[in-house]
């Protein structure tokens, strides 16, 4: 026999779940055979003014899958519990490359494989910045100061006087004058 005819394929393809259903996705998946990839993510957040972390989805009702092609089919994927669909383009599946989903992989922190992101720099008193959500959202201001661990002081041109306004931190980024748009303070980093 041809040993070219006997060599299998794999291919990662991407799986859209139901919502909230990454993890019941991954293991009805897995318990199928697939071999699945969950990125997952540290994040943090305040509860009742404490500090706490959770662990989500990087690509929240995302996860991939990699399918060795004339050994599995991706029919069973298609209808397991907790999946909505294959990701397709047209009539043809999305394949994510083998060296994407390692360098994803790599990011991941190599003892939990928990990605993290990164705190961004702080700002400077006098740093333009833009707001991104909230009632505030789309305003552009000057950086004050920090007001606490998850609040800032942003000061705004409202009704043609600067008044100072305390946002939570993580609605405020600095603006990119080269562009003339809020340029991400987040990025992923390693463990």
């Amino acid at each position: 026999m041809n040993a070219a005819l006997t060599k299998l394929v794999l291919r990662w393809y991407v799986i859209h779940t139901k919502p909230s259903a990454e993890g019941i996705a991954r293991a009805n998946l897995e318990r199928q055979g697939y071999e699945i990839y969950l990125p997952r993510l540290v994040q943090s957040f305040l509860l009742r003014g404490q500090r706490r972390e959770r662990i989500v989805p990087l690509f929240p009702r995302y996860l991939f899958l990699q399918l060795r092609e004339g050994a599995q089919s991706l029919g069973p994927a298609r209808s397991s519990v907790g999946v909505s669909g294959v990701v397709r383009f047209g009539c043809h599946y999305a394949i994510v490359p083998e060296e994407t989903i390692r360098r994803l992989q790599a990011r991941a922190d190599p003892l939990t494989a928990l990605h993290h992101l990164a705190r961004p720099a702080p700002l400077v008193t006098g740093t333009p910045v833009r707001i991104v959500s909230g009632p505030f959202d789309g305003l552009e201001g000057i950086f004050q100061r920090e007001d606490g661990a998850e609040r800032v002081i942003v000061l705004l041109n409202l009704l043609g006087r600067d008044t100072p306004v305390h946002v939570p931190a993580g609605c405020v980024f600095e603006e990119d004058a080269r562009r003339g748009g809020a340029r991400g303070s987040v990025r992923m980093t390693h463990g």
